[in-house]
């Protein structure tokens, strides 16, 4: 069973086998059981979403089925001793092949400076979820959805000024910034409310979103050091 840490936006849930065993055993429709049990049998992941308030303390989780499930956004409750450990989506960089190929070279450079930054740039959405499966989640046009992790508002301005130095061609690029607190922003937000273009940005977190204007994330911010991600 997966330790009690605190969950976090984005987070990968791997079940154990007793755990999928439990979620097949519920009434799905036909669609749904063929996807569970694809997803299952390959023992992919499932993401921790919105946690609304449970009485089992169970956590909900998931499935973004690719076009051959019609795209369906499974929901599910899960014991928290049904998940065998957590995992995280794969580093940006090894996205770099699923990029149209003018702009290939243009994610290398991102991903250098962003590394450079001293953070680790993950690939969610679509292109996060093609990696993983090897299925058809990615769509003509589909955004490149990042979480980066950041220590402070000084790291989440340099970040967000890599972000908007990407060539403006697709992808689009889409995704947020999320602070050691659990605080979550997304990243073209972040950096309209810090040019001053609003007085307020929306803040998610799992128990839900809403906007702020005050500080919200740690007091402290430890330097950058740049991080090495692997090659795809």
């Amino acid at each position: 069973m997966a330790t009690a840490l605190p969950l976090q936006r984005h987070q990968l849930a791997c079940l154990s086998d007793a755990g999928w065993q439990r979620q097949l055993a519920l009434p799905w429709d036909g669609e749904a059981r063929e996807c569970l049990d694809h997803w299952a049998a390959r023992r992919f992941p499932l993401v921790v979403t919105t946690q609304p308030p449970g009485p089992d303390g169970s956590i909900a989780l998931g499935l973004p089925a690719p076009g051959r499930w019609a795209r369906r956004r499974l929901a599910l409750r899960v014991a928290r001793e049904d998940i065998l450990y957590f995992d995280a989506f794969p580093p940006a960089l090894l996205a770099q092949p699923l990029m149209p190929t003018g702009s290939k070279a243009a994610w290398g450079r991102l991903c250098e400076a962003l590394q450079a930054c001293g953070v680790a740039a993950r690939i969610y959405g679509s292109h996060g979820w093609q990696l993983i499966t090897g299925l058809d989640h990615l769509r003509s046009g589909s955004d490149a959805d990042l979480c980066i992790g950041v220590a402070g508002p000084r790291q989440a301005d340099a970040v967000a000024a890599c972000l908007l130095a990407f060539p403006k061609a697709q992808p689009r690029l889409d995704g947020e910034l999320l602070f050691a607190n659990g605080a979550a922003v997304a990243w073209r937000e972040w950096s309209a409310w810090r040019a001053g273009r609003g007085k307020a940005v929306m803040v998610k977190r799992l128990a839900g979103a809403a906007l702020a204007q005050a500080p919200f994330w740690p007091a402290t911010e430890p330097a950058a050091e740049p991080v090495q991600e692997p090659m795809p």
